[in-house]
C-alpha cells in the first residue's frame, strides 16, 4: 500500500516531524519522536515519528528541516511515498559537529563577525537530528541565516545524531545564498580516471587556502595566490580544475586568453582589471577560483616588437602582485606550452606552484578506458589491459574519441547484419585503433605507415633476430624476469652491414612484433637550410618520441646524418651539431618536466599486492620507459666512435650476406607468393647465387617471372627452372669478396 503525501502542517513548519497513521508507526516500531530517514525524491530526510491529528493512515506529512543537498535545489514532485521507503534510525547524542553557514546577503557576510554568527548557529541547532552531509533549513527563524550545512559528525561511528546544548558546534566558513543555490545547480561531472594522485595534490592546494586561511596566517605565512597546471592538450586539464573546484566547494570564473585581448589600445587592460573585479564580487560570497585557460595566448614571453602583449603581461603581474589577504579566489593558470609563459609570472607570489599533468602511463589509460566505457554497453570480452597496451601515446581526449569511434562500428556493424544488440566487442575498438591516432603524432616527423612485416618473411638471419628479439621483444613481454634480474634494455642498437640485406626490414619486423610506436627519420628530413633548424627537428623527434613510449626510433643511414667528428667534418657543421643533440638526447639530458609521465614509482619484483594484470602493467611501463634507437648504416667507419660507446648505441649488429642456407630460406620466402614449376630446384639456385644479397635474390625472382611472361605470354601459369637460370645468366651479384671483408672487422 502506497502512501499519498500531502502538504505539511503550518504549525509543523521547523519542527522536524513527520506525521503518518498509528498502524504505520506501528509497523516499523515507531514511537513519539523517534527519527527515521525518508527516501523520497531521489534523496533524503531524516525527520520524526509524530501520529497525525486525525489519526488517518494512508497518509503522510512531512517537514523538511535535515535533507539531502539535491532535495534544496529540486524539492520532491512525487505524490506518493512506499512504505519500505521508511527506515527507522537509532541516533544519539552528539559531542561535536562541523558546520557550514549559509547567509543571506554579501553584507551580513562581510559586516557581522563571526563569533556572532556562530551563537547564532548554536542556538539553531539545538534539539535538532542531523545527518553527515546534509542541509538543515532554518529559515523559521526568519534570520539572515537560511542553512546550515552539515559537514562532519562526531561520533564517527553513526552518520546521524541528536544535537544537544552539550554539543560542540564548530562553524567551518560562511557563504552566501546565491552562492550556495549555484553549487547545488552545477551538475556532477563523471570521474576523471587516472587523475587522482594529481586530483588530491590540487584540491589540497586550493583547500587550505580557502576554506582554512586563518591556519596560515597563525603560522605566520601568507596564502598561495596561483597554481599553474601544464601539460600537453587533451590531458583534462581544464576538466580537472572544474571537478576540484566541484569537491572544494568554490566558485568557478573561466577566462580563456583570446576573450580578453581586444582590438583598441587599453581594452585588453580594462577587460582583465574587470575579471579581477568580477573574482573579488564572487569571492564576496563564498570560496572562489579564477581560471585563466590557454594562458599562454594572454601572457606571452615579452619582446621589444609586440607592445599590446606587453601591456597585458604587465596588467596581469601587477593585479597579482596587488591581491591582498581579504581577497579569498585564487588564481589557476592552464597552457600547454609554459616555456612560452613570460617568466615573471613563474615566480613564487604569482604563481607558486606548478603541478604537470603528463601523459598517461598504462594504469592511467586503464583506469581512463574502465571510465569511458562504464556507461557503454561493452563485451565482456573487452581486455582493457590489452587496450591500453594497444593505445601507446594515447591521451584522455584521445581515448574519448577512441571508445566514441567504437561504438560507431557497432552502430555500422549492426546496421548490415540487421540485429539490434550494438553491443561493443574488441573487435569493434581494434578497428577504431586504425581511424583514431593518437595526437602526439599527428605532424610528427618522423610518422610512416608501417605496413606489417613478420619475421617468417625475412629468410635466414637467425642470429641476428634472435639479438634483436632479445633486445626489443624480450622487455616489452617479459619485463618482470629483466626486472627480477636487474636488468634494462639496451639504450640503442646500430645494425651494418651491405646494401641489400634486409637491415631496414628487420626493424620493420621487430616494429610489427613488439607493438609499439615506430618513427623513421632520415637525413632529407632533418636537414635545413637555417642554422638551427636541423638541431631543433631533432630535438622535436625525440620529444614526439618520449610521448608514446615504448617507442622505437628508427634512424635509416645514419652515416648521412650524423658523421665522425674525426673525419673531415668542420667543427661547426650542421652534422656536428646534430651529433651533439643526439648524444645528449641518448644520455637523457634532452628530458624536460613537462615530459613527465604518471609518478615515478619503484617497484620490486616480489611482494607485490597489486593484480597480477596490474603489476604486469607497471613493470612494462617502468621497463620501457625510454625511447629505443635503431639505426641501420652500411658505412660503419664513417660514424662517431663516441656514439658507439656502451649507453647509448648498447647493441652493435652485423647483418651480414646471406650464405647457403640462408640465400634458401629467401628464395622458398621470394618464391612463397609464385606458381613455381616442380622442375625449380631451389638449393641449386642457392649454390649459384654467391655473393647475392637477399635484394639481388627477390630481384632474380621477379626477373624469372618477367621472362616467363615475356616468352610464354599472359597466359602463362607456372615459372619454369629454365627462366631462373636465364634470370641469372643476366645477372651480377652487388657485393664483392672485398667489401664483406671490409664489413667483417669489429667496430671498437
Amino acid at each position: 500500500m502506497s502512501l499519498r503525501v500531502l502538504a505539511q502542517d503550518s504549525a509543523d513548519r521547523g519542527s522536524q516531524r513527520c506525521r503518518m497513521g498509528l498502524g504505520l508507526m506501528s509497523a516499523h516500531g515507531l514511537h513519539l519522536g523517534s527519527p527515521l530517514l525518508a527516501s523520497i525524491g531521489g534523496g533524503t530526510c531524516l525527520c520524526t515519528a509524530w501520529p497525525r491529528t486525525d489519526l488517518t493512515e494512508g497518509f503522510i506529512q512531512m517537514d523538511l528541516k535535515c535533507v539531502s543537498p539535491n532535495l534544496i535545489s529540486q524539492p520532491p514532485l512525487k505524490l506518493s511515498l512506499d512504505p519500505s521507503q521508511l527506515t527507522p534510525l537509532t541516533c544519539t547524542k552528539l559531542r561535536h559537529i562541523k558546520a557550514t553557514a549559509v547567509v543571506q546577503s554579501v553584507d551580513f557576510r562581510k559586516n557581522t563577525p563571526l563569533h556572532i554568527i556562530h551563537e547564532l548557529v548554536k542556538d539553531m541547532m539545538k534539539g535538532v537530528y542531523v545527518q553527515k552531509k546534509h542541509v538543515i533549513n532554518v529559515e523559521d527563524w526568519d534570520a539572515e541565516i537560511k542553512y546550515v550545512v552539515v559537514e562532519d559528525v562526531s561520533p564517527d561511528c553513526a552518520d546521524a545524531g541528536l544535537v544537544t546544548s552539550r554539543t560542540s558546534v564548530e562553524l567551518v566558513g560562511t557563504q552566501t545564498l546565491r552562492h550556495f543555490q549555484r553549487q547545488l545547480q552545477d551538475q556532477p561531472m563523471a570521474p576523471l580516471g587516472g587523475l587522482d594522485e594529481v586530483s588530491a595534490s590540487l584540491r589540497e592546494l586550493l583547500q587550505l587556502p580557502l576554506l582554512y586561511p586563518g591556519t596560515l596566517s597563525s603560522l605566520g605565512v601568507s596564502c598561495p595566490r596561483g597554481v599553474l597546471l601544464a601539460g600537453p592538450p587533451g590531458v583534462g586539464k581544464t576538466q580537472l580544475v572544474r571537478r576540484v573546484v566541484g569537491e572544494v566547494g568554490a566558485s568557478l570564473v573561466v577566462v580563456r586568453g583570446p576573450e580578453v585581448v581586444g582590438s583598441r589600445p587599453g581594452e585588453s587592460e580594462e577587460a582583465l582589471r574587470g575579471v579581477f573585479a568580477r573574482a573579488r564580487a564572487e569571492a564576496d560570497e563564498g570560496p572562489c577560483i579564477l581560471f585563466l585557460d590557454e594562458l599562454d595566448s594572454l601572457c606571452p614571453r615579452r619582446t621589444v616588437s609586440s607592445a599590446p602583449e606587453n601591456r597585458v603581461v604587465a596588467q596581469l603581474l601587477t593585479l597579482m602582485d596587488g591581491m591582498s589577504q581579504s581577497d579569498r579566489f585564487l588564481i589557476v593558470g592552464a597552457s600547454n606550452q609554459p616555456d612560452n609563459l613570460d617568466p615573471a609570472l613563474r615566480r613564487p607570489g604569482r604563481f607558486d606552484r606548478e603541478v604537470t599533468i603528463g601523459a598517461p602511463t598504462l594504469q592511467q589509460r586503464k583506469a581512463i578506458l574502465c571510465v569511458l566505457c562504464e556507461r557503454m554497453p561493452v563485451c565482456s570480452s573487452v581486455d582493457m589491459a590489452e587496450l591500453a597496451q594497444r593505445t601507446i601515446g594515447y591521451v584522455g581526449a584521445d581515448l574519448s574519441a577512441l571508445c566514441r569511434e567504437a561504438a560507431m562500428c557497432a552502430i555500422r556493424h549492426d546496421v548490415q547484419q540487421s540485429s539490434g544488440g550494438q553491443e561493443i566487442d574488441m573487435s569493434h575498438f581494434q578497428e577504431a585503433v586504425k581511424t583514431v591516432l593518437p595526437s602526439c603524432l599527428r605532424g610528427s616527423l618522423g610518422r610512416t605507415d608501417l605496413s606489417p612485416v613478420s619475421w617468417e618473411q625475412i629468410g635466414g638471419l637467425q642470429d641476428v633476430k634472435l639479438k634483436l628479439i632479445q633486445s626489443i621483444e624480450w622487455p616489452m613481454k617479459h619485463p618482470d624476469a629483466f626486472i627480477r634480474l636487474g636488468l634494462s634494455r639496451p639504450r640503442g642498437v646500430l645494425l651494418y652491414g651491405p646494401p641489400g640485406c634486409a637491415k631496414t626490414t628487420l626493424v620493420r619486423a621487430a616494429a610489427t612484433a613488439s607493438h609499439c610506436s615506430f618513427l623513421s627519420v632520415s637525413g632529407a628530413d632533418l636537414y635545413s637550410p637555417y642554422v638551427g633548424d636541423s638541431e631543433r627537428a631533432l630535438a622535436q623527434l625525440f620529444q614526439q618520441a618520449r610521448a608514446c613510449t615504448p617507442c622505437i626510433l628508427f634512424l635509416d643511414e645514419i652515416d648521412t646524418v650524423i658523421g665522425s667528428r674525426s673525419g673531415s667534418q668542420l667543427p661547426n657543421s650542421v652534422q656536428t651539431r646534430l651529433l651533439s643533440v643526439l648524444l645528449n638526447e641518448l644520455d637523457g639530458v634532452g628530458f624536460k618536466p613537462l615530459e613527465r609521465r604518471g609518478t615515478e614509482r619503484v617497484l620490486q619484483a616480489e611482494g607485490s599486492e597489486e593484480s597480477p594484470t596490474n603489476q604486469q602493467l607497471d613493470y612494462q611501463e617502468v621497463c620501457n620507459k625510454d625511447v629505443m634507437i635503431i639505426a641501420a648504416t652500411n658505412r660503419p667507419d664513417s660514424l662517431d666512435s663516441a656514439l658507439l660507446r656502451p649507453g647509448r648505441l648498447d647493441q652493435i649488429i652485423y647483418v651480414p650476406p646471406p650464405d647457403r642456407e640462408a640465400r634458401l630460406a629467401i628464395l622458398r620466402v621470394c618464391t612463397g607468393t609464385m606458381p613455381v614449376n616442380d622442375d625449380v630446384c631451389l638449393e641449386e639456385l642457392a649454390a649459384k647465387t654467391e655473393l647475392y644479397s637477399g635484394a639481388d635474390l627477390e630481384k632474380l625472382c621477379k626477373e624469372a617471372a618477367l621472362l616467363t611472361l615475356q616468352d610464354e605470354g599472359m597466359a602463362a601459369s607456372a615459372i619454369k627452372h629454365t627462366y631462373f637460370l636465364k634470370s641469372l645468366d643476366k645477372m651480377s651479384p652487388s657485393l664483392t669478396a672485398q667489401q664483406i671483408h671490409t664489413y667483417q672487422t669489429p667496430l671498437s
